[in-house]
């Protein structure tokens, strides 16, 4: 059973975010954010400008307190120890913003909006620093990639996944999902369409994740300045709403939320290393699982590229659509955080004490 955070909204969340001091943030519906300690209890909360959604909050990796917030057109940066009143607010997007990512300096914002275009903005002068403009739907995620702090990913409605350097206005290399599926697709099947919903880079930076609509979860390996796909699998019966890759963990773990209400942990490390192996091998991590955690029947097993079998580690019945996952060590375990239409927030246990 999931341990439940509540008494911080009174509406459906949206978004987590963890400090690296443990501070956990939340952003609601009608504006509202809401600090956690890492037990569980409300410290601060406030209600943002204008009462739009929170979309999207994101600590600052070098100054824990720093918060950055989207609401609407608008992103705030927060005192937490104060969070009354913005200490600074950027209004460069035009239309709604759905993703914040900040770089391992604090130096540039990407700031991904409903237009396609993500905003990068120069913390240090704070002004506007590119606009990077390919995407021709939404832009559901753009994520700085770990150890370069001038590269990131985004992926989108327009069923893309990019890879830029902010060296250039043009991505560095573009994956189109929707053509990869159309090669796939037999005569008169189904199509269910690859819109991304969610993008999640490892902790080496060189492996990132995708979940999309059509339920499948894809692996990438950026090699130079393009990345392949290593593999991709079926992971929920619904559309992936949310990938998330454990940072602790030394080996691949990556947790994922879908509209089935499922929340799903892979390891997908032994599989990674049957295809292009990295330049530096992967110690492996041995996680283990709580009794309360449900195996998956290999009747359901999901399959690789190769046809390997892989199925996750963990399945938590969640019963709820997934807004957000995020992760935290609470207490020297790791925990998994679920945000999803209810106002509370569930917390699984990923290793025993």
């Amino acid at each position: 059973m999931a341990e439940r955070w509540t008494n911080g909204h009174s509406s459906s969340i949206l978004c987590l975010n963890v400090s690296k001091d443990g501070l956990v943030a939340s952003g609601a519906e009608g504006g509202e954010l809401t600090i956690w300690s890492e037990e569980g209890s409300r410290i601060e909360q406030t209600w943002l400008q204008k009462a739009d959604d929170v979309t999207c909050a994101v600590f600052s990796p070098i100054f824990p307190r720093r918060l950055y917030a989207s609401h609407g057109e608008t992103v705030s940066v927060l005192d937490i120890r104060c969070l009354k009143e913005p200490v600074e607010c950027f209004h460069v997007n035009e239309e709604e913003i759905n993703y914040l990512s900040v770089n391992e300096t604090d130096s540039l914002l990407a700031v991904a909006d409903d237009s396609g275009a993500i905003k990068i903005i120069d913390l240090e002068s704070k002004k506007l620093s590119r606009c990077l403009s390919r995407h021709s739907n939404i832009c559901t995620s753009a994520v700085f990639r770990p150890q370069r702090p001038q590269c990131l990913v985004s992926c989108g409605l327009d069923m893309k996944v990019m890879l830029w350097n902010l060296q250039k206005t043009r991505p560095l290399w573009i994956k189109s999902l929707q053509e990869e599926e159309a090669e796939d697709q037999s005569a008169g099947q189904l199509f269910n369409p690859p819109l991304v919903h969610s993008l999640s880079v490892s902790s080496c930076g060189n492996i990132f994740g995708c979940g999309a609509e059509d339920g499948k979860i894809r692996i990438f390996r950026v090699i130079g300045t393009k990345f392949e796909q290593e593999m991709a699998f079926k992971g929920h019966s619904l559309g992936v709403s949310q990938v998330c890759f454990l940072p602790e963990a030394e080996a691949y773990w990556l947790a994922t939320g879908g509209n089935d209400g499922k929340v799903l942990l892979w390891n997908v490390t032994n599989d990674l290393d049957k295809q292009k192996s990295p330049a530096k091998a992967i110690h492996r991590h041995k996680i283990r699982m709580p009794n309360s955690a449900k195996k998956v029947d290999k009747m359901n097993a999901k399959f690789t590229n190769e046809g390997v079998p892989i199925s996750p580690k963990l399945t938590f019945e969640h019963g709820e659509k997934v807004n957000w996952i995020s992760y935290a060590q609470i207490k020297g375990s790791r925990r998994i955080l679920i945000a999803d239409q209810t106002s509370n927030i569930s917390v699984y246990p990923v290793v025993e004490p």
